[in-house]
């Protein structure tokens, strides 16, 4: 069972596995906040999106992502009153209505090894015409240990194990781009920036450094008729260490009721998706399909998104001007 253990270790943290050390999501498309923090806040909507994702379903201690997210615009102060004196001395820099704030917390299971990540996010949006440059940055940070409450030692303790079942702290920071327009989006963002070092055990394991990861996102929306919307779009992530990948594919809407996608995965899946709005909820399913030998071996991958979003009434948000 050490072996075990020292295994999952490796398969989760070498240089080239960079699938591993970020949560993966189907359907980031619907929530981008997950790996763009420029997108706080971006549409003025304040929005609560839970994601719950289940990877290889039918293999033991296949990977488990729970995720829980909020982010919203600040809303314009009112006028300062004739008269009386300005009390608003954060004002321009919080109250201006180009300001969005953001929340996320995780928890995200793979093998042995139990993470749980926070991020707070400040993003800031410049509005030029029919378009949005958006920036954010946020603070991270997550804890990360081993659950021994699935393994046992069939030898004698080995002390080369004797700091990995201690919890580690490891904080962080994100960053990103956003450029939004009425018909489209694109936005940069880069990931574990400070590339912060982990150290685990004695002896036997060398110090491993998490990857700064990097994301390229943007979709394009095109009206048909009867109603509906074509969105093609992609996705790249890619570091210095490891590999490109890419996701390219397209949904489709029915009215802002219904939608459907398809995406192709370079890491070797596919991925449909469906959905529908129920008033202010959104509800999201997508089913990942392997193409490659572990096909055979799982039940493939699922994922739930439910979405809820408040703002979209001049009277909540009449401070903020946006459009």
């Amino acid at each position: 069972m050490r072996r075990l253990a020292f295994l999952t270790l490796l398969m989760i943290f070498p240089a080239g596995a960079l699938s591993q050390q970020m949560p993966m999501y189907s359907q980031y498309m619907m929530n981008r906040f997950l790996l763009n923090p420029a997108v706080a806040g971006y549409d003025g909507l304040t929005t609560i999106n839970l994601t719950a994702r289940e990877q290889w379903m039918g293999l033991p201690y296949s990977p488990r992502t729970v995720a829980l997210s909020a982010d919203a615009r600040l809303i314009k102060a009112p006028p300062r009153r004739p008269g009386l004196p300005d009390r608003r001395p954060l004002a321009n820099l919080f109250r201006s209505g180009n300001v969005g704030i953001g929340g996320y917390i995780y928890n995200d299971r793979s093998g042995l090894i139990d993470r749980t990540g926070l991020q707070f996010t400040y993003a800031y949006h410049i509005w030029m015409q029919e378009h949005q440059l958006s920036f954010g940055i946020s603070a991270t940070g997550f804890q990360m240990k081993l659950d021994e409450r699935r393994m046992e030692f069939e030898q004698d303790y080995d002390p080369m194990m004797g700091t990995i079942g201690k919890a580690l702290y490891v904080p962080d920071v994100n960053a990103g781009v956003h450029l939004w327009g009425p018909s489209y989006y694109i936005g940069i963002s880069s990931t574990q920036m400070l590339q912060s070092v982990l150290k685990f055990g004695h002896d036997g394991l060398q110090d491993f450094r998490m990857e700064r990861i990097f994301y390229l996102m943007g979709g394009y929306l095109f009206t048909l008729e009867n109603n509906v919307t074509v969105e093609p779009l992609f996705m790249t992530q890619t570091s210095f260490n490891s590999s490109f990948k890419f996701d390219v594919g397209s949904k489709f809407y029915y009215g802002d009721q219904y939608w459907g996608g398809l995406t192709y995965r370079s890491a070797g899946a596919v991925v449909f998706m469906v959905g529908f709005r129920f008033e202010r909820l959104h509800f999201g399913y997508a089913y990942d399909y392997s193409l490659n030998s572990m096909s055979h071996q799982n039940f493939g991958s699922h994922e739930l998104m439910v979405n809820l979003r408040f703002g979209d009434t001049q009277r909540r948000y009449r401070w903020l001007e946006r459009y």
